[in-house]
């Protein structure tokens, strides 16, 4: 069965109009161009669409299912015209970056030099100096998104769900943990642990694992860059816990090993905090897109 864009949306106007005239002057056709469209549509799928004999007309069992299917994919096509149209008429905007992680630098710019390609005209910025308290500028419009791993309910936000990834252990090839399969809160007591300089209640070490198990490593050592973490590591100054997208290239390094935090895998949820009113704007809606289908091919190497 040949199924086009254009008989979905037959379906739906002849369902919401209740008969082919209606329906005809909603699509800006003939009526007899359009029942000869349902015809061959009908043709096609073997069994009959409408129940004609009713007044107004109406779906029959098959054609309730078709309608089903128009509803859920025409918003989409919808939406997707209206991106097109709107990166066709080049349209302005602000896009106010403020991170509540660390870490998220090593996705963000591949995302962001795929976003200017398509909106050259919208104005990008990253307000590191706001990271921490990020979600007050939010609401200030001092920013226009942020990127967290921690949603808090506050009217006017909304927390857009991007991607799931694992904290994960990282030490030198020739540690003692290296034997382990998983890494547990007990194991960080008598360690060095390397992390980015910000408070523990943004360390997914410490909410994840070591604050609720009540364990506090031997030392903890702040370091602001993602690369002079893995140096010291790899020269067994201590470990770290970092994103899996981080260790996309560590994975496949002979002088690191991985493990996960366990004994359950740990999974955690980023997010991109917008305004309400933002979230829609087709610009933004594109960089929502970028955001979690880029990273996620990060993360697979």
């Amino acid at each position: 069965m040949h199924l086009e864009f254009r008989h979905l949306r037959t379906i739906r106007a002849i369902h919401q109009a209740g008969g082919l005239a209606r329906a005809a002057d909603m699509l800006n056709m003939t009526q007899s161009a359009l029942s000869h469209q349902v015809k061959g549509l009908e043709d096609q799928a073997g069994v009959e669409l409408f129940v004609r004999r009713a007044k107004p007309m109406r779906l029959s069992a098959a054609g309730l299912r078709m309608l089903k299917l128009a509803e859920r994919i025409l918003p989409e096509i919808d939406a997707l015209e209206d991106e097109f149209r709107a990166l066709k008429s080049g349209k302005t905007g602000r896009l106010h970056i403020a991170i509540e992680c660390h870490a998220c630098f090593d996705w963000l710019f591949v995302v962001l030099e795929l976003f200017r390609h398509a909106w050259p005209d919208v104005d990008v910025d990253i307000r590191a100096g706001l990271a921490f308290d990020a979600l007050p500028a939010l609401l200030r419009e001092e920013v226009d998104l942020v990127i967290s791993s921690n949603p808090t309910a506050l009217d006017g936000i909304t927390f857009n769900p991007l991607f799931d990834y694992h904290p994960t252990f990282v030490a030198a090839k020739d540690h003692p943990l290296a034997a382990k399969e998983f890494i547990a809160a007990e194991d960080f007591r008598d360690q060095t642990l390397i992390t980015y300089p910000v408070t523990r209640d943004k360390l997914d070490v410490f909410t994840e694992l070591l604050t609720p198990a009540r364990v506090e490593p031997r030392g903890q050592r702040p370091v602001e860059l993602t690369a002079v973490i893995l140096m010291l590591v790899g020269s067994n100054r201590g470990v770290s816990v970092l994103p899996d997208w981080v260790l996309r290239d560590v994975r496949s390094n002979a002088d690191y090993i991985t493990r996960p935090l366990g004994p359950r895998t740990i999974t955690k949820r980023l997010y991109a905090a917008t305004r309400e009113e933002d979230a829609t704007r087709p610009y933004m809606a594109h960089f929502l897109r970028l955001a979690r289908s880029e990273p996620v091919k990060l993360q697979r190497g």
